[in-house]
């Protein structure tokens, strides 16, 4: 249903679609567009060009309308450039990689701390390079003083001490730019620092000029009570699930939730229940709207000096504001209170407004406080939903009842977010529409009882309610991951061409449009690219070779045209981290990929076999191999075992060779020397993998194979330690291109100097997946062997990291 509008607001839309065509959403979808498109560049646009355009635009806009609305395209632009240009006019200066820098400033936000690590951010105020870290540093001659960043985010893992919130601390510590991984597919946290506004990341050094200044929260005294509560929280609930869950709901603050907790939520399609944003600041705004408006209109005089509907939209302001305050004030809240402003000051200043307009003004809110907002997930997934609903049950005649107008918006939101998902995540819930159809009504009456149970818990020593409220939550959760281990619980999708995409949004919006349009059914037509079209595999007789980024490890995934092998998994941190989840398996789902034919995990090293339990919780595996079989058995899931690897072993798929060359069935070692060698041959080119074998073993293997060994591409064992990668070996092999797999800046200085310098002098071209991010080859049937293909240059932004190789 459309809600009338005033004469006086007909008057000035009618006023401002003649001073901009289209009026108020077509200048909010302008200025968006401008903001957009900055994000897709590679680099700044030159300010006196932006400035010079924008002069010719306004000059242009006073004569005609139509120069107007690219004057707004432009004007977006440079407001998005203007905001971004604290993290990329001053970048960090890589000359100062593996230096010591003491720095002074405040600890921002709320840190994360465990038994094992700290992590927080730092507001930093002054910083030195140390010329000599044994001294003291009040000692002018041993520093040097530097610009860096605004805002780093640093871990200290050794002793750390009780961080808090506000604190000013001195501290040294070691700096590198905004580092992550880059691959084909998986999360991008160079664009997750960069839209936090983070300009460095590092570590705090073991050191005596470590301490603190000043212990008092300074201007982050609401981080520092937000810290208080967290702590209270944590007292009541103890270190458990259900104290993570109630941090979550109350602080924003989701830390305490492990990764097999967030695939269950993602999984039931509920992990927006516990990101604290526009449904949590609506129900809570919406609830102090009417127990407001109630009492007002029955206090006496109070409505004759206020109207009560007005003075329940200015309490619903002031309680989401302090829900938000709670939060953080997350990008997320931001969002969403800017969103809600618009309405309430409308309500507020007696204004009618249309939905689009409504929403139009929010975009335009938000875009103008934040513009690294669109680089969030969270802002397309919130504009979205609110447009399938306006879109879907907007204007339509008739009031369903309660629970057909709730069942009728849960499928709109599911359906008119699925291909946005798909594209975003490359995964939706199948399972959510009928979970949200309880939860969220459940979720509504749980999170003010949440809310006052963490206040009486606070204010006295009456604890009961949030005890119950955490065990309830607990139960909840262990309900939905029940449901989680369903088979057809999620979809999961491949990468698709841009025209497929086209055709399921268009096909999502005929079937949500009004019954009476003729050919609704035509959408789902147009969905049936989405599951039909696949990524093409290689040709018969070729192998596509990826060597994915997962810093100091190993992950090598090699397809032929019907089947797929995977060769070690990556790292896998304390934390729960591990590359198996977040980077192989995102890949092959990426590839449309279901099961690994063969796993090979080289040997039993984490930064080799961490991520073994995540990939196996992702994709069935019907065969592993592996040089320390006994050592996996830990990390292995039920009906799952391993194999040792043995010489002589070979696989013949798709007119490809597949050979094991070491260790044979005779040796017994341990460690490196037990990796599984592994060559790959198609017609016009090879593969070697050594794992982290030494020089030992690859002067046994000259001996044995000989000519045998020779590779167009070698994967340098022991990512490019000094203990590999012998002259004799690069030699025999005698590859065209030699890979790295190192971390960036890593700890160990691999690639070693000795290995990249002898590599060069041998005329070998290298590559290092800490420079160039995951590396792609594709061994042709036939010579000669192609380019490889580099992640780092394809997926170029202005966000990402330029290493010098």
């Amino acid at each position: 249903m459309i809600i009338p509008t005033k004469p006086r607001d007909q008057a000035q839309s009618l006023a401002f679609s003649r001073l901009i065509p289209g009026g108020l959403p077509a200048t909010a979808l302008a200025f968006a567009l401008g903001a957009g498109g900055f994000f897709l560049q590679d680099h700044l646009a030159p300010a006196p060009l932006l400035l010079g355009s924008c002069a010719v635009l306004a000059l242009a806009g006073m004569r005609w309308r139509w120069p107007r609305l690219l004057l707004l395209v432009l004007v977006g632009f440079a407001h998005a450039q203007w905001a971004s240009c604290p993290l990329l006019c001053q970048p960090f200066d890589e000359s100062l990689l593996r230096q010591d820098l003491l720095i002074q400033g405040r600890v921002a936000g709320l840190p994360d701390q465990t038994s094992e690590r700290a992590r927080f951010l730092f507001h930093i105020e002054r910083a030195s390079r140390q010329l000599d870290a044994e001294q003291q540093p009040e000692s002018p001659s041993t520093s040097e003083p530097l610009e860096l960043p605004e805002q780093v985010r640093l871990s200290w893992y050794k002793g750390a001490p009780q961080i808090k919130a506000g604190e000013r601390w001195s501290l040294l510590v070691r700096l590198k730019p905004p580092h992550g991984f880059v691959n084909p597919a998986g999360f991008d946290y160079e664009r997750w620092l960069f839209q936090q506004g983070i300009g460095a990341t590092g570590y705090v050094r073991d050191s005596d000029q470590n301490r603190r200044l000043d212990a008092g929260p300074g201007d982050q005294w609401l981080n520092h009570l937000r810290q208080q509560l967290r702590a209270r929280i944590i007292a009541v609930l103890g270190e458990t699930r259900a104290a993570a869950l109630v941090r979550a709901l109350v602080l924003g603050d989701r830390e305490g939730l492990t990764p097999p907790d967030w695939q269950v939520l993602t999984r039931t399609g509920t992990n927006h229940l516990l990101a604290i944003s526009g449904l949590h600041i609506g129900l809570i705004a919406t609830a102090a709207f009417f127990l407001t408006r109630g009492f007002w209109a029955r206090a006496g005089s109070l409505p004759l000096w206020l109207a009560a509907p007005r003075a329940g939209a200015v309490m619903a302001m002031l309680a989401a504001l302090g829900y938000s305050a709670l939060a953080g004030f997350a990008v997320s809240t931001q969002r969403a209170l800017a969103m809600l402003a618009v309405v309430l000051v409308a309500l507020i200043a007696g204004r009618t407004l249309r939905p689009f307009a409504a929403l139009s003004l929010a975009l335009l809110a938000v875009l103008l406080v934040d513009p690294l907002a669109m680089l969030s997930y969270g802002f397309w997934l919130s504009f979205g939903a609110v447009s399938a609903l306006l879109y879907a049950l907007g204007g339509r005649l008739g009031q369903p009842s309660l629970f057909a107008g709730w069942s009728r918006a849960q499928w709109t939101v599911a359906l008119g977010l699925l291909p946005l998902l798909l594209l975003l995540f490359g995964r939706a819930s199948l399972i959510a529409p009928p979970v949200n159809l309880i939860a969220v009504p459940l979720f509504s009456v749980l999170l003010p009882a949440i809310l006052l149970a963490t206040l009486i818990s606070l204010a006295s020593s009456w604890t009961l309610p949030l005890t119950l409220i955490g065990a309830g939550l607990e139960h909840g959760l262990n309900l939905l991951a029940t449901l989680a281990e369903l088979p057809w619980a999620t979809i999961g999708l491949g990468e698709r061409p841009l025209w497929v995409w086209g055709a399921a949004f268009a096909g999502v919006a005929l079937l949500l449009a009004p019954r009476g349009l003729p050919g609704r059914w035509l959408g789902l037509i147009y969905l049936l690219p989405l599951l039909l079209v696949r990524p093409l595999p290689p040709a018969p007789g070729t192998a596509a070779v990826t060597v994915l980024d997962v810093g100091q490890g190993l992950a090598v995934v090699i397809r032929t045209a019907r089947h797929t092998l995977v060769y070690d998994l990556g790292p896998r941190f304390p934390s729960g981290f591990n590359t198996g989840t977040a980077v192989v398996a995102p890949y092959l789902r990426a590839l449309g990929i279901g099961e690994v034919d063969l796993l090979v995990v080289s040997h039993a090293d984490q930064d080799h076999a961490g991520g073994l339990s995540g990939l196996l919780e992702e994709n069935p595996v019907a065969r592993l191999l592996s040089g320390e079989p006994a050592e996996l058995e830990s990390a292995l899931s039920s009906g799952v075992t391993a194999e040792p690897c043995q010489a002589g072993q070979q696989w013949h798929w798709d007119g490809v060779e597949l050979a094991i060359l070491h260790p044979s069935a005779a040796t017994q070692l341990e460690g490196n020397d037990s990796s599984c060698v592994l060559k790959i041959t198609t017609g016009g080119a090879s593969l070697l993998l050594s794992g982290d074998a030494g020089n030992r073993i690859e002067a046994g293997l000259v001996r044995e194979y000989g000519q045998a060994l020779r590779a167009e591409v070698l994967v340098a064992g022991h990512h490019g330690s000094a203990t590999s990668s012998a002259r004799v070996f690069l030699e025999q092999v005698d590859p065209r291109w030699v890979i790295y797999s190192a971390g960036f800046a890593n700890r160990y200085g691999f690639p070693a100097k000795v290995v990249s310098e002898r590599v060069d002098h041998l005329g070998i071209p290298s590559l290092n997946t800490a420079t160039t991010g995951a590396i792609s080859f594709l061994l042709p049937a036939r010579p000669p062997l192609g380019p490889p293909e580099l992640a780092r240059a394809q997926r170029d932004r202005l966000w990402r990291h330029h290493p010098a190789p």
